[in-house]
């Protein structure tokens, strides 16, 4: 009998230790609150709410509400149950924000609880503005976010208008709102990362960056780590908080799996319970943990014919191959080339601070006959040499390309609808470099057969650009 009582008189001052801390948490809320009963009467009013109304609370306490608080509606919604809510309301010459709900009890009404969340329009007004700045401050930190990891391209960063790019960016573009994984196809350098960024940046999940991994620039045994992530003491030289994988990092965005036909088969395994199941476990870890994740691939690898050789997982490739864009190689659409020249032109001349800013019709002819088999990135580097090359003149031409590029192409292609000067060069460009060809770079025996001296020959091979390969 005695330990009931016991129980009872500790359970007894749990409750008034309970309330006592409800009462101090109502009374120094920020917010100003009233609770009425069904009759209107003030059963309770913090003192914030008080020491503005000009009122001590036990004086507030017993009275009926519209004694207390101008215009106020809080024993009308006490008597029929309505909830107010953002409701304007005056008191003592100030506009204010006010709340009211009714209160219920086993399914009784049995009075309501008022807020007045701003004290007056000014604050709601500077709520909003510091928000908005707030909104802004975040929008502008993701496009930085975005920047700074090469992830804020979108598809007017695509440059062309030959038909085959087209269809591959109008596929993009119809592909980018859904949820469907999409793999890339095409050749080394023709801009798969690019397509990749746009497809992300025109999705619903762009709000966050887009994740990217290099399957083939990561050792196969680090790899399951870098995309899974780790536990602390997982393995040596493990951090010690562990480490997210970059699937982690790519809840609720994008991760593009460039290079995709280098995955081992066994992380190609991993990767297929991911698609899956739609979620990982860290290396080292005891729980799996959900991601939603959208994967784009690419490769420049025929990924149906290493099915067929057993290199590349079926179910995988399937998986993976819900929409395939095929990119097209830059010799597919030379038409591009005048229009990527330009814009290359103006970006490197923006990178590099120098005033560069044209092409001659020789050395743009050159371009658009070449076949480049490293593409936009081998574009893209010849135009980056040239302006290391380019001395007092404004614009590239043929002596600033290189040798090999220029050696492709016939005399007539090269220097048609040229000056005689830059006809002259290629000329002797393509004459020198034959030369030293066929004396495997011997520059005493090139000069013998061009009848000109090896200083002029020196000269003349740091004029054009030409280099002997050792």
């Amino acid at each position: 009998m005695g330990e009931q009582v016991e129980q009872s008189s500790m359970m007894l001052e749990d409750r008034e230790q309970l309330l006592e801390m409800y009462n101090s948490i109502f009374d120094i809320i920020y917010n100003w609150i009233v609770v009425v009963d069904r009759q209107g009467i003030i059963r309770m009013i913090n003192s914030r709410y008080c020491h503005f109304l000009g009122v001590e609370q036990q004086e507030a306490v017993g009275k009926h509400v519209t004694e207390i608080i101008e215009n106020t509606r809080m024993h009308i919604v006490a008597q029929n149950g309505r909830r107010e809510i953002g409701d304007i309301q005056q008191i003592k010459g100030n506009k204010m924000i006010a709340d009211r709900i009714p209160i219920y009890q086993k399914g009784q009404l049995i009075g309501a609880v008022g807020t007045v969340i701003f004290k007056d329009v000014v604050e709601l007004d500077a709520y909003v503005k510091r928000v908005g700045h707030m909104e802004k401050e975040l929008d502008f930190y993701k496009k930085e976010l975005k920047k700074a990891l090469g992830t804020d391209n979108t598809f007017d960063n695509i440059i062309g208008t030959s038909q085959a790019l087209q269809r591959a960016m109008n596929l993009a573009k119809r592909v980018a709102s859904t949820k469907s994984n999409v793999l890339l196809l095409g050749e080394s350098g023709t801009g798969k990362g690019l397509f990749a960024s746009a497809i992300h940046n025109a999705s619903p999940r762009s709000e966050y960056p887009l994740i990217k991994v290099n399957c083939a620039a990561i050792p196969s045994e680090l790899l399951e780590s870098e995309l899974f992530g780790y536990e602390g003491g997982a393995f040596t030289g493990a951090k010690k908080g562990g480490k997210p994988g970059k699937f982690e990092l790519a809840h609720k965005s994008s991760i593009f799996l460039d290079e995709i036909g280098d995955l081992p088969l066994n992380m190609q395994a991993k990767l297929l319970k991911v698609l899956q199941e739609k979620e990982i476990e860290r290396v080292g870890g005891v729980k799996s943990q959900k991601v939603d994740i959208r994967i784009i691939a690419a490769t420049n690898r025929n990924l149906e014919e290493m099915v067929k050789e057993k290199t590349f997982r079926e179910d995988l490739y399937y998986r993976l191959n819900v929409i395939n864009i095929r990119i097209p190689s830059l010799r597919e659409r030379k038409e591009d080339i005048p229009m990527l020249a330009d814009y290359l032109i103006r970006k490197t001349a923006k990178e590099m601070d120098r005033f560069v800013t044209e092409i001659s019709p020789a050395a743009m002819r050159c371009l658009v006959e070449y076949q480049w088999p490293g593409n936009i990135r081998e574009l893209e580097n010849v135009i980056e040499r040239a302006f290391n090359l380019v001395d007092k003149e404004a614009g590239i031409t043929l002596k600033q390309l290189p040798t090999y590029l220029v050696a492709e192409q016939e005399t007539e292609a090269v220097y048609a609808e040229t000056s005689l000067k830059e006809a002259v060069e290629a000329v002797e460009r393509k004459t020198i470099s034959r030369c030293l060809n066929e004396t495997m770079g011997n520059k005493y025996q090139t000069a013998r057969l061009l009848g000109i001296s090896r200083t002029s020959l020196y000269e003349k091979m740091e004029k054009y650009g030409i280099e002997v390969s050792k």
